[in-house]
């Protein structure tokens, strides 16, 4: 045990889960701290663009290999039946109804891609590889959580109170967007592309990262003062829970196909994770009745800091375990 605590604490002593941590503090105590809101935009896109080419760039040294499409194939499976699961808690541990469930549910089977961004900057500082590919496997996951919840909100819920979302302004979101364009750009340039702006997108990397982390604790703290009054105690103890549902199943599925540990930990990461960019945005025009109050306070104000701070180090000690 004393063990597991130490490998804990290690994996959760680096800057950029302590500068989230530091924004949770401030947050709290209501320090007048802020980052403008244009630098955060900047940060953001900087941050989807490094991660995407690099991506991009490991997956052209690596090839398209079998274990390329498996891992996108578990992806995609994940992503479709974790909010089935996640309804079902909801109903069974709250007093949601369904619309609401449903919405919610959504935004669990989708991922986070600033807890991406954050899980792969731990493995490099860990000096933990992983396959570029999972990247691929981070854009595929956004999408069929969406299209569960609206099926679970149709079959369950009243007709009137959902709407159909077109498929392209899913897929036109702008994170995705630029997170598979870079994946791309960096998969076809290859090392002549890395060369060239391999000081902007590796050297410069983590503390952006730490400073974009730090923004994202002040915004989940004062998401959670501001809304806590919504958050029942089961509805908090799912937002805790699920993530670690999300994680083990994607650990047994992951160990199925072979996955390594630094693969295996990002799989881990995105099947705990909850959407706050994406979903909320579908929801929003697919389910105009749910309560955004409740699903933004649980994924940005409850589960994402959970994982920052509590879920990535117990995910990669799971992981080392496992693989």
């Amino acid at each position: 045990m004393t063990t597991v605590l130490e490998s804990l604490i290690s994996n959760l002593m680096v800057p950029t889960i302590l500068f989230f941590v530091l924004g949770l503090i401030a947050a709290a105590v209501r320090s007048d701290l802020s980052i403008p809101e244009g630098a955060a935009k900047f940060m953001s896109l900087y941050l989807l663009l490094a991660i995407g080419f690099k991506g991009g760039h490991s997956l052209s040294k690596h090839g398209l290999q079998p274990d390329l499409f498996l891992a996108i194939g578990v992806g995609l499976l994940l992503s479709f039946l974790i909010p089935f699961i996640a309804f079902a808690l909801l109903k069974t541990m709250t007093q949601l109804d369904t619309l609401n469930a449903a919405a919610v549910a959504g935004h669990y089977g989708s991922i986070s891609i600033v807890t991406f961004v954050a899980a792969s900057s731990l493995l490099d500082l860990s000096g933990i590889t992983f396959d570029g590919y999972m990247v691929a496997v981070a854009a595929a996951m956004e999408v069929p959580a969406i299209l569960s919840a609206l099926w679970i909100a149709h079959k369950y819920g009243k007709a009137d109170e959902t709407a159909s979302v077109p498929m392209r302004e899913l897929l036109a979101n702008g994170s995705i967007v630029l997170l598979v364009g870079a994946f791309f750009i960096g998969a076809v340039t290859r090392e002549n592309g890395m060369e060239m702006i391999a000081p902007f997108v590796v050297t410069p990397f983590t503390g952006i990262l730490c400073l974009f982390l730090l923004d994202m604790g002040l915004n989940a703290g004062r998401s959670l003062m501001r809304n806590k009054h919504m958050l029942s105690g089961g509805l908090f103890a799912f937002g805790v829970v699920m993530p670690m549902i999300g994680a083990l199943l994607a650990c047994v599925l992951g160990m199925m196909i072979g996955l390594g540990t630094g693969s295996l930990f990002l799989l881990l990461v995105l099947s705990a994770s909850a959407s706050y960019i994406a979903v909320p945005a579908a929801m929003r025009i697919a389910l105009p009745q749910a309560e955004a109050g409740i699903y933004l306070t649980l994924s940005l104000g409850v589960t994402f800091p959970f994982n920052i701070t509590v879920g990535l180090p117990l995910y990669l000690w799971l992981a080392t375990l496992a693989a």
